[in-house]
């Protein structure tokens, strides 16, 4: 009787340690695989979350911009305006709004207001279509953002994240007037 209790013991490990043998290292296989897709994974998330932090800053920026052009200066000053005129601004260089507004905020965020792509800044109706209408300052634009991937520098690609605001100016036209001042 001991004897067959002596055989069985001595069997089971031996099959244990071949069936283990043919796994050796697969734990670090998938370990491997799970490490590498959550890498990518965390990698992307911190790409985007810049991405859109360009983008709320450059929205802020242009928020800024537009709060400004649509204040009259004070009395004293005359009521007038930042940059004076009715006509679209369609250079950021050409525009005070630009480069007293809304440079500083991009800068300040650590972003080159020379990037700046596509500035646009008019004053007209806000919603052309809308029987109250409202006359307002739009300020657009676009700003490139090259997406690279953080420890590695290679570069996926340039994207021109846009944005554009709208604010209604202080001095409303009289009802019925056609011209937006």
């Amino acid at each position: 009787m001991s004897n067959s209790v002596r055989n069985t013991q001595s069997t089971v490990p031996a099959k244990a340690r071949s069936t283990r043998s043919g796994e050796k290292g697969a734990e670090m296989v998938e370990f491997a695989l799970v490490f590498a897709a959550l890498m990518a994974l965390m990698l992307g998330i911190v790409v985007f979350a810049r991405a859109y932090n360009v983008y709320e800053t450059i929205t802020r920026a242009a928020r800024e911009g537009a709060r400004m052009a649509a204040l009259p200066t004070s009395v004293y000053d005359g009521n007038s305006f930042v940059d004076g005129s009715t006509s679209g601004v369609t250079q950021a260089t050409n525009s005070q709004i630009f480069s007293q507004y809304i440079a500083p905020a991009l800068s300040a965020s650590s972003l080159n207001p020379n990037n700046v792509i596509n500035y646009s800044e008019t004053i007209n109706w806000l919603d052309p279509a809308d029987t109250d209408k409202q006359c307002g300052v739009i300020i657009s634009f676009q700003y490139p953002y090259l997406m690279t991937v953080p420890f590695l520098g290679s570069g996926l690609g340039t994207i021109n994240i846009g944005t554009s605001v709208q604010m209604r100016r202080e001095d409303q036209p009289a009802p019925g007037s056609t011209a937006c001042p």
